[in-house]
C-alpha cells in the first residue's frame, strides 16, 4: 500500500516509532552488544517496549541497539498478525551452506534496500525473556530476519553483506534523503 493511500494515523504512528530507532552513522549501531543477565520485569518491559516500536513502525524484527541499548536482545515476528518473539543472548549454532540472496531494508537505514546473501535454514541458541534455554531453528524468511537481527547485536549492518556497487548506491540514496 502506497503512503498516500495509507491510514494517517497509523503513518503518524509509524513515523512516531521511526523516531525511536536509531539511524545509520548513529555510532551504536555498530557496537557489538553485552549479554542480557537480568531476567526481571525491566527485561519484560524492554522486550514490550521494541515490540510495540516493530510493529507501529511496519518492522519484522528489532535489536537492541537500533534502540539505543547495548545488549544481546532482539524481537521478531514472520508476518502481521503473528506472535512476537524475543530472543535473549542469541547465538547461532548451526547454518546451512546453502544460500539465497534477497532485498533487505532495514528500519536503521531509511527507504534503502539492498541484496544480501543469507544462510537458508539456521539453529540458534538463545533464552527467553524468563531466562529459560530455547533452541529455533528456522528457514527461508524467519531465518532470514533473526540473522539479520542478530548481526545488529555484532554491530554490522546490510550495507555491510551486499556488494560494493550496492553498498555504493545505497549510501549516495541515504545522503539524498538527507
Amino acid at each position: 500500500m502506497s503512503r498516500e493511500l495509507a491510514d494517517p494515523e497509523l503513518e503518524a504512528r509509524r513515523l512516531n516509532a521511526l523516531r525511536l530507532v536509531r539511524q545509520f552513522g548513529d555510532p551504536v549501531l555498530r557496537t557489538p552488544t553485552g549479554d542480557v543477565t537480568e531476567f526481571d520485569d525491566a527485561l519484560q518491559d524492554e522486550i514490550d517496549r521494541m515490540e510495540r516500536i516493530m510493529i507501529d513502525a511496519h518492522g519484522v524484527g528489532l535489536a537492541a541497539p537500533q534502540v539505543g541499548t547495548l545488549r544481546r536482545l532482539l524481537v521478531y515476528r514472520t508476518g502481521d498478525g503473528e506472535p512476537t518473539q524475543a530472543l535473549v543472548n542469541p547465538r547461532l549454532v548451526w547454518a546451512s551452506e546453502e544460500q539465497d540472496v534477497e532485498a533487505e531494508g532495514c528500519l536503521s537505514i531509511g527507504e534503502v534496500a539492498v541484496d544480501v546473501p543469507r544462510a537458508v535454514e539456521i539453529r540458534v541458541e538463545a533464552r527467553a525473556a524468563d531466562g529459560a534455554d530455547m533452541t529455533i531453528e528456522a528457514s527461508g524468511f524467519e531465518a532470514r530476519v533473526i540473522q539479520h537481527e542478530m548481526d545488529h547485536l555484532d554491530g554490522i549492518l546490510i550495507l555491510d553483506r551486499t556488494t560494493k556497487d550496492q553498498r555504493r548506491d545505497a549510501l549516495k540514496a541515504l545522503r539524498e534523503q538527507q
